[in-house]
């Protein structure tokens, strides 16, 4: 799966398009969980923790966007939009993980703020295959032409 991440994100950097890294990070003193250890998910993603970093494989180049998270939407409380409009982003293409969960809800408010949505379907992963498969069907229900795969990136 990793590998095409690389790929999909590789094609982005190669055409000079805007990359905008996301990652969830949360304090130390978990104060900022809210409700989101009420679900299936332990504590995860701690800022002092080694583990809370950007993916090696896709590690930010220099130029590219960063933005950390505290919730599971890349919209919620962070500067997403104020980034995306000074861009003059109309579509988003989504890599990585977990679809289920951040992919999903990234998407979701993606929609909500009229965004065109593309999730670059073997480039995102689940927490199980079933998981995945509901989310990306819930995606599409939002947007018919919202799931792609690496090689229609060719088309982009």
């Amino acid at each position: 799966m990793h590998t095409e991440w690389k790929a999909g994100i590789g094609y982005f950097r190669a055409k000079k398009l805007p990359v905008i890294q996301i990652k969830e990070v949360h304090r130390a003193d978990m104060v900022d969980f809210g409700r989101e250890l009420d679900g299936s998910e332990g504590i995860h993603c701690m800022e002092n923790s080694p583990y809370t970093d950007y993916a090696w494989l896709t590690y930010p180049l220099e130029g590219e966007y960063r933005i950390s998270k505290r919730r599971y939407s890349a919209f919620f409380g962070t500067d997403l939009e104020i980034l995306l409009k000074g861009l003059r982003v109309d579509t988003l293409y989504l890599i990585g993980g977990l679809t289920d969960v951040c992919i999903h809800y990234t998407a979701v408010d993606a929609h909500q703020h009229d965004y065109h949505i593309r999730v670059v379907t073997d480039a995102v992963a689940g927490s199980s295959k079933e998981a995945h498969q509901y989310a990306l069907k819930a995606i599409q229900y939002l947007q018919r032409d919202a799931l792609i795969n690496t090689a229609d990136l060719e088309e982009v």
